[in-house]
């Protein structure tokens, strides 16, 4: 397998879980009053080439999500998203009129 096959493989991986993170910390977090049109809306900034991108090449941004999942577990996986991307996405949320809390989600 080639380098460029391998990092998406990861990729591929790492966009599932982040995935999995976001819906997860949504349902937590945005609470019931936000309709799930709007928690569509977060999900779509969140996981966007676009916001990842302000990160580094998104297909490898993904990459490493994928690999710490693989090396390690879901719970690694998580907490790695939340330290190194929530803020961010925090920022980004409220500049388009969301108040989200901070609290991270469980796996």
């Amino acid at each position: 397998m080639d380098e460029i096959e391998r990092l998406r493989e990861e990729a591929w991986i790492g966009d599932a879980v982040l995935a999995l993170f976001v819906r997860n910390w949504l349902l937590a977090e945005a609470g019931p009053e936000m309709s799930l049109a709007e928690k569509a809306t977060l999900f779509e900034l969140f996981t966007s080439n676009q916001f990842l991108a302000s990160f580094g090449e998104p297909t490898r941004v993904e990459a490493e999500i994928g690999r710490i999942y693989q090396a390690g577990d879901i719970v690694k996986a998580f907490i790695f998203i939340e330290s190194k991307y929530l803020n961010r996405f925090l920022i980004a949320a409220r500049r388009k009129g969301y108040n989200l809390r901070t609290r991270p989600p469980d796996p």
